[in-house]
């Protein structure tokens, strides 16, 4: 091997030894504080990063972006694959209108905002607000497990922040498509997109999770049941793959092959005695991928930019938090008359919409393809992630039991 390889291998291996490192002690951290991981994840990655320098790796570096595809691919299966289709037949309605229009209404709201408080041109703050706007399995599913809150609730708030990501991620493109200029603005035109975007990445991914899922479960066909925690692995990675080969919405297609991988008793596929592996597996792999995405996520933060437009910027956050997240619940809960919300479910659901990994994922992409204002748009995407993280799940218990929504009973730690 060449020096340059050798050189080049050692410093990929040191940056994830260090990374996975500084995750399990942060980890440990966040835990003994009572606060989400990524948070803390968001602190060692500007400790390491900005404070030490030891680690400097570039959004726009082969290994930046690999980590973030990978990451963002494989968190959107694990959301997918723990949404239960049989708890969504009372709150489909509420479900479906937070995930398309209600992330429509939170974009528009902040790219107004943004465009008149940060000077940035509409497209540019358009682009922000579709980055921003989807809520994060990955922060919330960790939240509940520690708060028992209602089972309406929690199973709404948790199938939103999955549906929502591939919406996000679906509208975030469609963007970038104009602000690069492969596509030409026109309404319909980014309509129709979006649209088939997202029907072929559902269609890919309930192809490619069917398959494997059937190979992997059927009593006599499942030639890879031995191995069904890799077969998820590929089911994750190939939809994405053949997605976005095919031009079609690779998020989209990795988060629905995850909903037929974890609905497969539906379609009477017996996954029973793998369930506890699959369930750990999942586990460990999406916490690897939080901190390796959030850790980086922290090295890169540009402290200038951020001091630049800091009262703009959470004067935005502001208006994201307690304008357009009410008004996203109240557009999506007050037609769905089947669900009979109650008003303190509602004012909870006001509070619960971290933003996390998808956002933080997409920024760091839209900054390593060296998009104008990727600056302006990480640093807002970067303080939305920390704002909402600790000030609305490190206050989510608080909320639920002055609201009346925490379930009687012991609470998971």
């Amino acid at each position: 091997m060449s020096g340059e390889v050798t050189e080049m291998i050692h410093h990929v291996l040191f940056l994830l030894i260090f990374i996975l490192a500084m995750g399990v002690l942060f980890g440990r951290l966040s835990s003994w504080l009572r606060l989400p991981d990524v948070a803390l994840f968001l602190v060692a990655g500007i400790i390491v990063g900005q404070g030490l320098h030891l680690v400097t790796e570039s959004s726009s570096s082969f290994l930046n972006q690999f980590i973030l595809t990978i990451g963002s691919a494989l968190i959107l299966f694990d959301g997918g694959r723990n949404i239960r289709l049989s708890g969504l037949r009372k709150v489909w309605i509420t479900v479906a209108l937070l995930s398309v229009p209600g992330v429509l209404i939170t974009c528009g709201i902040v790219a107004v905002t943004a465009h008149w408080l940060l000077g940035i041109p509409m497209i540019y703050a358009v682009l922000l607000g579709a980055i921003i706007s989807s809520t994060d399995p990955a922060t919330l599913i960790p939240v509940f497990k520690q708060v028992r809150i209602r089972t309406k609730v929690r199973e709404t708030v948790e199938s939103e922040s999955a549906f929502n990501d591939a919406t996000g991620s679906i509208l975030t493109f469609t963007v970038l498509a104009i602000v690069t200029g492969t596509q030409t603005f026109s309404v319909s035109a980014s309509i129709i997109e979006f649209v088939k975007t997202a029907a072929g990445g559902i269609v890919v991914g309930a192809v490619v999770g069917f398959l494997i899922v059937f190979l992997t479960g059927h009593l006599k066909l499942g030639w890879f049941r031995d191995y069904a925690t890799i077969a998820m692995v590929v089911t994750a990675l190939g939809a994405y793959w053949l997605g976005d080969t095919l031009h079609v919405s690779g998020f989209m297609a990795t988060f629905t092959a995850g909903l037929i991988w974890g609905n497969a008793d539906v379609f009477k596929i017996k996954l029973e005695d793998k369930l506890h592996e699959i369930g750990h597996f999942s586990e460990n792999m999406t916490v690897i991928m939080r901190m390796l995405i959030f850790i980086l996520l922290g090295s890169q933060v540009n402290f200038q930019v951020i001091l630049a437009n800091l009262w703009p910027s959470l004067a935005v956050i502001a208006v994201f938090m307690l304008i357009a997240r009410p008004l996203t619940v109240l557009a999506s809960t007050l037609p769905d008359r089947k669900a009979g919300w109650k008003w303190n479910e509602i004012v909870f659901m006001f509070w619960v919409r971290e933003t996390g990994v998808i956002p933080a994922a997409l920024s760091g992409m839209v900054a390593g393809m060296g998009v104008k204002y990727a600056d302006v748009i990480a640093s807002v995407t970067f303080m939305a992630v920390l704002l909402t993280i600790v000030l609305q799940a490190g206050t989510t218990a608080y909320a639920a039991r002055k609201l009346g929504i925490e379930e009687p009973g012991v609470r998971h730690h």
